[in-house]
C-alpha cells in the first residue's frame, strides 16, 4: 500500500511517547539539532534543524556527538 499525503509522516504514524522522551533540541557550533540520548556524555543527531546545506556537512544525522 502506497499512502500519498501532504500530513507529516508524525501524525500519519504517531511514535512512541518514550522515544519521544529520549529526544531533545540542542545549539551546538550556531547550529540546531534534534538529538537523541545514548550513554552518559554520546549523543546521537536525529534531525539538522537547518536549511544551510553546509550544516548537513559538519553534522548529519545517525552521527555521534560526545560531550565531555
Amino acid at each position: 500500500m502506497i499512502l500519498y499525503t501532504i500530513m507529516p509522516e508524525q501524525l500519519v504514524y504517531p511514535i512512541d511517547h518514550a522515544e519521544f522522551a529520549k529526544q531533545k533540541i540542542i545549539h551546538v557550533d550556531g547550529i540546531d539539532m534534534v538529538v537523541e540520548m545514548g550513554n552518559e556524555n554520546n549523543y546521537s543527531v536525529i534531525r539538522v534543524l537547518s536549511t544551510n546545506p553546509e550544516h548537513f556537512l559538519q553534522y548529519e544525522p545517525g552521527q555521534k556527538i560526545s560531550f565531555s
